[in-house]
């Protein structure tokens, strides 16, 4: 039970983090940190899974891996796909990148149970490997929207495809 209400006190201030920390720090550092802190948290989940002693250890890990999801992803992609695209196609593209974002849950919940039925370590080794991936995703391919109005994010994209 004390369990469950520290993840949910976890859940509440690490999304107010977010809020409060968005228009200052900007989307894509809080998506890195955020991702960085989720790769530590599997990783290190991946490792205990390896001993004879988790207990606690595990639910601090878990926090960080809450707390990092909570202050970054959890939040910050709804209000980065809600910037991001030119207005020429913001509603078909953030109906693709929404309808994305529920097949990831998909897949991650669906593969879940059997992944750890051949590793939990393994397992949480793979997810700390997406997490990675994702901080590499951001850090190259994903432009800031902080300060940016729609017009401007839609000249960038305009400038981007000239250069292709």
């Amino acid at each position: 039970m004390i369990q469950t209400v520290v993840m949910g006190v976890v859940n509440i201030l690490f999304t107010i983090l977010a809020i409060l920390t968005v228009d200052r720090w900007g989307r894509k550092i809080l998506l890195i940190i955020g991702s960085i802190g989720m790769f530590i948290g599997m990783t290190a989940l991946s490792i205990l899974s390896f001993s004879d002693v988790i207990g606690v250890a595990a639910l601090v890990f878990i926090i960080i891996y809450t707390a990092s999801f909570m202050m970054s992803w959890g939040p910050i992609c709804w209000v980065l796909i809600s910037e991001i695209f030119p207005n020429t196609i913001r509603s078909k593209a953030v109906a693709v990148a929404v309808a994305a974002q529920w097949i990831s849950n998909y897949a991650v919940s669906s593969t879940f149970p059997s992944l750890c039925e051949w590793s939990i370590g393994g397992t949480y080794l793979i997810y700390a490997g997406f997490a990675a991936l994702s901080a590499l995703f951001v850090l190259k391919m994903v432009p800031e929207t902080k300060g940016k109005t729609l017009e401007e994010m839609s000249a960038l994209w305009r400038s981007k495809m000239k250069k292709r």
